[in-house]
């Protein structure tokens, strides 16, 4: 499968050594996620993308955007494809607005329910689907759940809606494609559906079966002597209340963050103003 990283910040940073430089960085995984790769990242609150077809390792593209980004906001994505053609239409993130997506995982069966599921995304939506693959559907899907909450234009898009937006879209799925699969390491073919979505300003991410971490704070940060960002938050573990950093990995990445593996149709997020939004299966309705 795919492998995904997110990353929201209050101040921006560089994300080179999660990238790149790192031993176990994203572009290392590339070798075993070598159809394409991703960037999305925000300056002055509008989305720059960059997708290419080319396995990450092997692209001087890559090595050069990870190099240079500094924001606040980043989402990238590794592709192995279950779905769709390798082409960059088919490549993640997928951008609507100042929205943008990344998945990792598989609707079952979606070329059978592809027609299905398109019908339930909105007209005014339905026409901006142009590739061939299970996540850019799922993509509109949500976003039509989202538009029926807020308007999609609005910077500070409540988290809460959000949530609700993502809970409905995946009881949908299920609906047609059946139960997610829990079995992270199980057959490609099964129902799964984590990702991760931001405008920028909020960021969101749900574990849909593929394996899903979350960083919000440090062992220790290097900086903390230094950062006129530094707050107690950043060196222990916040469970209600506001946070400096909000990560997102497929996989725990070497460092000075501390790492805590999702549960499956766990959501984990933060608003526009870095208040952590945390939303078990335990406490969702069914």
């Amino acid at each position: 499968m795919c492998r995904l990283f997110g990353f929201r910040s209050v101040m921006e940073s560089q994300v080179h050594s999660s990238l790149v430089s790192a031993e176990n960085a994203l572009v290392n995984q590339s070798e075993r996620h070598p159809d394409g790769w991703g960037v999305a990242y925000y300056v002055a609150g509008a989305p720059h993308l960059l997708r290419s077809v080319q396995t990450a390792v092997n692209d001087r593209m890559f090595q050069h955007v990870s190099g240079i980004v500094t924001s606040q906001t980043v989402l990238a994505h590794l592709r192995k494809a279950t779905q769709g053609q390798l082409s960059v239409i088919d490549t993640h993130p997928f951008q609507y607005g100042t929205w943008a997506f990344a998945h990792n995982g598989n609707i079952r069966d979606f070329p059978a329910l592809r027609e299905r599921l398109i019908a339930h995304v909105p007209p005014i939506l339905r026409r901006f689907i142009l590739g061939q693959t299970d996540s850019e559907v799922l993509f509109y899907l949500l976003l039509g759940k989202m538009a029926q909450r807020c308007e999609l234009e609005r910077p500070g898009y409540p988290l809460d809606a959000l949530a609700e937006a993502v809970r409905e879209t995946v009881d949908l799925v299920c609906e047609l494609a059946g139960e997610i699969c829990t079995d992270a390491h199980g057959s490609p073919a099964e129902n799964y559906l984590t990702f991760v979505i931001t405008n920028g300003r909020a960021m969101l991410g749900h574990q849909g079966g593929k394996e899903l971490f979350v960083s919000t704070h440090k062992t220790r940060c290097p900086d903390r002597d230094t950062c006129p960002y530094f707050a107690p938050e950043c060196e222990r573990q916040v469970d209600d209340g506001f946070v400096s950093h909000l990560i997102f990995s497929s996989e725990p990445l070497q460092g000075d963050n501390v790492w805590n593996a999702m549960q499956p149709l766990e959501i984990y997020g933060a608003d526009w103003r870095m208040q952590l939004f945390r939303d078990s299966p335990a406490q969702s309705p069914g």
